[in-house]
Parts: structure tokens; sequence; C-alpha cells
């Protein structure tokens, strides 16, 4: 049977087509980090089951959507240095190790902050304060010696964890009644000494809110003019479906960008559901009563929220690409909906669904928007 001209034409088209959405499909991201390759790197925070290989569904994810690693709790002075001249570097040995062997940008979270650090670190055997010299001492041994520990192999830093309050003054922890407000700046200059090549990071939550990024803008500018190394700024990300707007997440990343400074998106996670507090604060010394209003979502999240969890989550990365030149890393504080902090924060026993992954470790619709996003697809 002969084929007439215009059959054989679409012939053609057809087969054209089909060579084109399949060379598309071939090249359409498969993962977040291949989603944002040459953008930022797409990281994780890793828990104790994760870094011990108990989670292997995790573990799965974590090696094949993720190129950075942070820590949840390893690394902090009350689990790697919890007695004088103790050091317990098991876990963190296996959570670098982890990245090593995944070839991940590897973070270390945190060396300087005013949580899960044990009593002992601010007294004598008396049970006295410290005087200055004496904390300066103790904080110059701990960082360089977990930092010196781990030199060439963790890439960046957290150096110094939420020091300021939400009007942005210092807050008065005790690392800055016995020292001073300078010591941020010897957490920074120990850490440079350590490790020259690292990264260094001030990390903190809520920097969208205008006062509290005022007080981290003067924070940065003070280091600066008296010449302490700092990579960048860590906002955390702890957000909700309300805040920040994506005005504030583009402000507060520009305002960054113009001290010359990077930045990275630290701990991101989603709140979706109602707000047990009117702060707006990541503090986790926040405990609030347990009440069935505030856990109205126990049998599974509802399709409407799923896909406004997917708007917002394409709304944020859409303003981080826009910044891809000062955002070097977006990392979400952990991998699935079963081990996220916001399960038992600021309400324990809550069922909550801040991530991309829920809880059989399957991809959400917002983790279909975020890829969306990247290769400049509409979000819907």
């Amino acid at each position: 049977m002969q084929t007439s001209p215009r059959t054989g034409a679409r012939s053609v088209a057809l087969a054209f087509l089909i060579v084109v959405c399949g060379a598309a499909a071939a090249h359409a991201p498969t993962s977040l980090q291949q989603a944002f390759k040459g953008d930022f790197v797409v990281g994780a925070a890793m828990n104790e089951a994760e870094i011990t290989g108990q989670d292997q569904r995790a573990d799965a994810l974590l090696a094949a959507q993720f190129n950075s690693i942070s820590p949840e709790n390893v690394l902090k002075w009350e689990r790697i240095h919890p007695q004088p001249g103790q050091y317990n570097f098991d876990l963190a040995d296996k959570y670098v190790a982890f990245g090593q062997k995944h070839h991940m940008f590897i973070v270390g979270h945190n060396l300087v902050w005013h949580n899960q650090v044990p009593a002992w670190v601010f007294h004598d055997d008396k049970g006295n304060l410290l005087d200055r010299d004496a904390l300066l001492a103790r904080m110059k041994d701990h960082i360089s010696t977990v930092v010196g520990r781990y030199k060439g192999k963790i890439q960046s830093w957290d150096v110094v964890n939420e020091a300021l309050n939400e009007d942005g003054t210092l807050r008065q922890s005790l690392w800055y009644k016995i020292i001073g407000p300078d010591y941020i700046e010897k957490a920074f200059q120990f850490a440079h000494e350590a490790d020259p090549q690292a990264q260094l990071f001030y990390n903190d939550y809520s920097l969208e809110n205008e006062p509290k990024r005022s007080g981290a803008i003067a924070l940065v500018r003070k280091l600066q003019a008296d010449g302490i190394p700092i990579t960048g700024v860590g906002i955390q990300g702890h957000d909700h479906m309300d805040w920040p707007t994506v005005e504030q997440e583009d402000a507060t990343i520009s305002a960054f960008a113009a001290l010359g400074i990077k930045v990275a998106i630290t701990e991101l996670d989603m709140d979706v559901l109602p707000s047990a507090s009117s702060q707006r604060t990541a503090d986790v010394s926040l405990k609030i009563a347990q009440n069935a209003a505030l856990n109205p979502y126990v049998n599974g999240l509802p399709d409407s929220v799923q896909q406004q969890l997917a708007a917002r989550y394409a709304d944020l990365f859409r303003v981080y690409l826009k910044h891809r030149d000062t955002v070097e890393r977006v990392t979400f504080w952990g991998v699935t909906d079963s081990n996220s902090w916001l399960n038992d924060w600021p309400v324990k026993g809550r069922t909550s669904y801040p991530l991309l992954f829920d809880r059989n470790g399957e991809p959400k619709p917002a983790y279909d928007a975020v890829l969306r996003v990247a290769s400049g697809s509409p979000a819907h």
C-alpha cells in the first residue's frame, strides 16, 4: 500500500516527537542533587539510626537524592564531649564516613551553642562559674580537637548557633556572660586556626524577621571589620505555610549577599500543622501542651493541603534559584516525615508532614513541584 505524502509527513513528525520526548525524559532530573546541579548542593540532616545504618530506607534516599549531609546531634557538645577530657567520636566518625563514601559535601553542626552543652563546660570542679580565660581555654580545646580531627573532611562548620534574640540583640547566654560579646569572634578564630580551608557559618532561625536580620547583619559587619573569617550565614528555614513570605525570603538573602558573603538554607522544613504558639521561633526549649486541635492530620494529610505544601515549596525554591550565586546549599532538616523533629516539637506526639518524602519514603507532590522549579517548568 502506498503512503500518501501527508500521511508520511505525519509519521515523520510523530517519530521526531517521540525522539524529542524520549531525549527530554532521558535528561529529566531523577533526584534533587541532579536537578540543582550547578546551582547549589541539596542536603539532609542525618539522625543516629541513619548514621549507624539501622534506617536503610532513609540511607538509600540520602545516597540517591542528596549530595550534602548535616548531623542532627552527633557533633553537638553534649554528645561528642560529655565530660572533661572525654571525647566520643564513634558516631561522628561514622557520619563523616557516610559522607565520604557517597562523595558528599559534609557539614559540621555545631561548635558553640547555648543548648545541649554539659554544665561542666561553664563550671569548675567546685561548681563555680569559670572566669573568661578558663572558658576561652575550654572553647579553644573543644574547637581545636573537633575541627582538627575532621580537617579536610568536614567542609563547612556552623561555628556559632543561635546567638541572637528576636530583637537582634545578643542572647545573654553563659558564653556571653562569662566571656563577653567577643566569644563569637573567638569561636570563629579558633575554628579557622583548626582548619583554614573550612567554610565558617553563623547559623540562626527567624532571620527573615527584620529586627533579627538587622542584628545578624551587624554581627557579620563586626566580624568583617575585625578581620575575622566568616564565609556566610545559615538561614535555618524552619518555615510555616504563611511565613516567611516570598518577599521576606528574597529580602533576607539579598541583605546577606550585599555583605559579600554566602548563604546556606540549613534546616529546611515546612510546618503544615496549626501554629501552637504565636512566636515565629525554632527555640528547642519551647514546650506546648498536647491538644487534639493542634494535631488534625493523624490519619494522613488531605490532598488539598498536599497541594498547598507543594506550591509553598515551589515558591521558596524559586527564590533560592534566583539567588543561586549566593545560596551555596539547601539542607532539609530530616529525610522523611517520620523522622522530623516537628513530630515532637513544640507539641510532643504530633503527626507532622514537613518534608518532601512521606513516612514510607515515597516522594510527595512537593517533591515533584521542587523538581519542576529546577527544570523551569510551571509548578502546577
